[in-house]
């Protein structure tokens, strides 16, 4: 009913692959709120049941410039959430555990870089 509730028309989802064991910096985080400030609502679900950074409403119009911001400038891929394949994520492994046996960040990028279709 866009005619009734105009302002809740389209509210589309954008889910952002996280980076390997969720590691952001400020400056990336400030970044992402302040395009998603202005293109989109505002809220944000940091790893939903995705596992992704999920932004929360935003009109068709805006999905095009918003990938392209993503992609392009913020050098991000979306995530997924089809049946297929979810977003993959990794324990903290070796960035600060030192009992760790294998680089599991690494093996994340690589299954994420090897499935990246079947995520989409």
């Amino acid at each position: 009913m866009p005619e009734t509730y105009p302002s809740i028309a389209h509210f589309h989802t954008i889910r952002v692959n996280q980076p390997a064991s969720k590691f952001y910096n400020s400056d990336y985080l400030r970044t992402v709120c302040d395009l998603w400030e202005y293109r989109g609502s505002g809220l944000m679900n940091l790893h939903g049941s995705t596992g992704d950074l999920v932004l929360l409403g935003t009109t068709t119009e805006q999905l095009e410039p918003i990938s392209f911001e993503l992609t392009h400038e913020l050098q991000q891929d979306i995530g997924g959430s089809g049946s297929n394949l979810r977003t993959p994520e990794c324990c903290i492994g070796k960035a600060r555990c030192e009992w760790a046996c294998y680089d599991t960040q690494d093996l994340c990028y690589e299954l994420t870089q090897y499935y990246q279709d079947e995520l989409h």
